[in-house]
């Protein structure tokens, strides 16, 4: 959620900047700050906390120049300080950067910086590039060049700025993957940038998008663009209109599939800050429960509804294989009108994006009312959920508007495994190598989420095929089966095709009798310890004429000779593997819903959150 702002021209660039982040604060942030070239100097100002913060600094020591960028900063590496707030500077402060994204292979990098004798002053994977681009700098003399040269040393999604008091006229923009967007605004007689557009919007309507692999050198007067090859490019301009549900929409036809487009970069927000990759422990900053609570607890309810149960099913597996607590999910209208067992050794764990949905309130009171600790994961902050619980999970996903689930979706997924690596933490099950390799699984994750996303397949091929057919079948086992209940939830709820999820182990068990040639099947079937179960289940469709969409992990030729078509995704650990899953089968319902002429972002009769019972 990180914001970016970058300005060359006339003006004072610090002003600029400043309005820019402001603009962009509802990205969500920690710290923030601004450099500026001042008198041929780069002059950094940071600040913890709000923007009032840092604005308060420049009053009290202001900085002028034509030329600066600023950051507002979400924590991945390194903890919440002035130190690792952005920008961030080579050895001799010459070169400074701006990033978002995670930096996933940054230990390697940055022990041998330091063996070459650069000195680093964060606990940053940022200040690994500003070190690079000074390496490759010395030995080019070229800015760009140096440029390139880091930026294919990372791993990782990333999206950065580089400004340098070598070549002082001239802003250096990339984006990698899906670390989040590049925007150019062209004005007159000067030249911004940033990472959406609400920051540029007072300033020219004239936009220019960044692609992953593309590089911006920006002036005061105009841009040029290359290849991560260093090969030129021209890039559109497009004209922005001053309309509020355009601008949010970015480009977009609907909410919905820009929502679903912004999951590499929820996903990372979700990680943020959360995780010391360095020491492999889980911070979980607003989880206000005694360990020794959750330590004692052996029994979990956790209630949700819709989309978030079928996340709370995912947590289950996560938990209870992590953490070694069993746990009992529960539909929150469920829960409310029982008996369930609850003493001073269970624990409530709630899952509602708005925390508002009355249900879910409804048992966290019951919950309270019995003396158990609640905790939530919550989208919105200062919601009821999120003031009523004892500890709070956010997603930090952003605003979502359309109405069918999709980023909160998998944050709330990403959550669960944080949740169950902290627990695992806290009551040992979990060993230190464990950890790490359980944690290298997860700072892999963005960059998977964004190779789903960019992924060549013809949804809107497929959804030709059949958007005109009435039911869909989905099978899925074990931590999968949730993604097939909530893929066939997607379908149903903005194309309004009947779907059902189910379990592939329960097919005979009668929804065998309706498959025929007019009823597709999407059978989860990546490659863990059930796949050749699900290939059974693929078989016994085939042989009564079915028709079989599969959802397989790259590599798997086999499976192409027994679907009639295969989405793939990559290869991860099994527990994050239906973070993954679920994204192609948002984008199928979503193609599927646009061929059918239906309102993608607000489905007939639903309504976001549901707010009276």
């Amino acid at each position: 959620m990180c914001g970016i702002v970058g300005y060359v021209g006339p003006r004072q660039a610090t002003t600029i900047v400043v309005e820019g982040l402001k603009r962009l604060e509802y990205r969500g942030y920690d710290s923030a700050g601004v450099t500026v070239l001042q008198n041929g100097r780069l002059t950094l100002c940071r600040s913890v906390g709000k923007l009032t913060n840092l604005v308060s600094a420049l009053e009290a020591d202001p900085l002028s120049g034509h030329i600066g960028m600023g950051h507002t900063r979400w924590a991945t590496h390194g903890e919440v300080t002035q130190a690792n707030a952005h920008p961030h500077t080579d050895c001799r402060e010459e070169i400074v950067v701006i990033q978002n994204g995670i930096v996933e292979n940054y230990v390697g990098l940055k022990e041998e910086l330091k063996t070459e004798g650069h000195i680093f002053r964060s606990q940053t994977d940022t200040e690994v590039i500003s070190h690079l681009v000074e390496k490759y700098y010395s030995q080019e003399g070229d800015l760009v060049t140096a440029v390139r040269q880091a930026l294919n040393r990372l791993e990782g999604f990333n999206a950065i700025v580089v400004l340098s008091s070598h070549e002082p006229d001239k802003l250096v923009a990339a984006r990698l993957g899906n670390a989040g967007g590049i925007v150019i605004g062209q004005g007159e007689g000067e030249m911004l940038l940033a990472s959406d557009m609400p920051a540029l919007l007072d300033h020219t309507q004239r936009m220019i998008f960044l692609e992953s692999r593309e590089i911006a050198v920006v002036t005061q007067t105009g841009a040029s663009f290359f290849t991560m090859e260093g090969v030129p490019i021209q890039k559109e301009v497009h004209v922005i209109p001053l309309d509020p549900v355009a601008v949010a929409k970015g480009g977009y036809k609907h909410f919905m599939q820009k929502e679903i487009y912004e999951q590499s970069r929820s996903v990372t927000d979700a990680i943020r800050g959360r995780v010391d990759f360095d020491e492999a422990v889980i911070h979980l900053e607003d989880l206000h429960v005694d360990p020794e609570v959750l330590r004692r607890v052996n029994k979990i309810y956790s209630v949700a509804c819709g989309t978030a149960w079928y996340s709370a099913l995912v947590g289950k597996f996560m938990i209870e294989e992590l953490a070694q607590v069993r746990v009992e999910v529960d539909y929150s209208s469920e829960f409310r009108y029982r008996d369930p067992l609850l003493n001073d050794r269970t624990l409530l764990l709630a899952v509602t994006q708005s925390g508002e949905t009355v249900d879910t309130l409804a048992a966290m009171s019951k919950a309270r009312e019995a003396g158990v600790k609640t905790l939530a994961i919550v989208n919105v902050m200062g919601s009821e959920a999120s003031r009523v619980a004892d500890g709070v999970m956010y997603m930090r996903a952003g605003l979502e508007i359309g109405v069918a689930a999709s980023k909160t979706f998998t944050s709330q997924m990403v959550l669960h495994y944080l949740l169950a690596l902290y627990l695992g933490q806290i009551r040992g099950t979990i060993r230190k190598e464990r950890m790490r390799e359980l944690l290298h699984d997860l700072v892999e994750l963005p960059n998977l989420v964004g190779q789903v996303l960019e992924d060549g397949t013809d949804y809107e091929a497929l959804a030709n095929e059949y958007f005109k057919r009435e039911n869909f079948l989905y099978l899925g086992r074990g931590i999968n089966y949730p993604i097939a209940l909530e893929g066939a939830l997607k379908l149903k709820e903005i194309s309004y095709i009947h779907a059902e999820g189910y379990p592939a182990g329960e097919m005979k068990h009668g929804p065998i009798a309706l498959i025929d040639e007019r009823m597709p099947v999407v059978a989860i079937a990546v490659k863990d310890k059930v796949y050749e179960k699900m290939i059974n289940n693929i078989e016994q469709v085939k042989v009564r004429g079915g028709t079989v969409i599969a959802l397989a992990t790259e590599g798997d030729e086999d499976i192409a000779r027994k679907a009639d078509h295969v989405l793939y995704i990559p290869q991860t650990s099994p527990l994050l593997t239906p973070i993954l899953a679920v994204i192609p089968l948002q984008l199928l319902a979503y193609h599927i819903a646009v061929r059918r002429g239906c309102d993608v972002d607000q489905p007939r009769n639903l309504a976001k959150s549901v707010t009276v019972e």
